[in-house]
């Protein structure tokens, strides 16, 4: 079976690059502050270059996939791979993060997180421990796993996730 992948919700992208951009703007002006007593500080240039490639590629690496029994998110730097049947799909609902607050992600344990943008393990205000993809609070599809830890995603239909889940389950 080959593996179907589900439109992730997009991001807003201001919001998401404002810190980022910030970041590299201050990192620029204290390298050209730098220059004037230090002529090799320049070199720091391809650093902040470099830094910036690996934070979109962080950013945009961004992916819901369903296959061979198995749901694959990747989310920025992390990967989590749940078996269809270990997630609880009578209890999966879509919630709006603003409404039911003790789902919010409130500790980031690894991850990303920016403005607009949080992907990876991340401890929610109810104490519990999700993996999250998140681009809009509104629209959140939670999925229960069996041991306890939930997933968070931001899905453009997450109805139909959940509907070849089931379907995946069945089989």
């Amino acid at each position: 079976m080959n593996a179907q992948d589900f439109a992730i919700q997009p991001a807003n992208a201001r919001q998401v690059w404002l810190l980022p951009a910030f970041a590299m703007v201050a990192a620029v002006v204290g390298i050209s502050v730098l220059l004037a007593d230090e002529p090799k500080a320049w070199i720091g240039l391809p650093v902040i270059l470099g830094s910036l490639v690996l934070i979109a590629l962080v950013f945009r690496r961004r992916r819901v996939s369903l296959g061979n029994g198995m749901l694959t998110v990747a989310a920025g730097l992390n990967t989590r791979r749940v078996a269809t049947g270990e997630l609880d799909l009578a209890t999966a609902r879509v919630v709006d993060l603003r409404e039911r607050t003790e789902l919010k992600p409130v500790l980031k344990l690894f991850g990303t997180r920016v403005p607009g943008l949080s992907m990876g393990h991340f401890r929610l205000r109810d104490r519990s421990r999700a993996f999250v993809l998140l681009t809009d609070a509104s629209r959140v599809l939670v999925l229960n796993e069996h041991s306890g830890h939930r997933l968070l995603l931001s899905l453009d239909r997450p109805q139909a996730l959940l509907d070849a889940l089931r379907a995946a389950q069945r089989h």
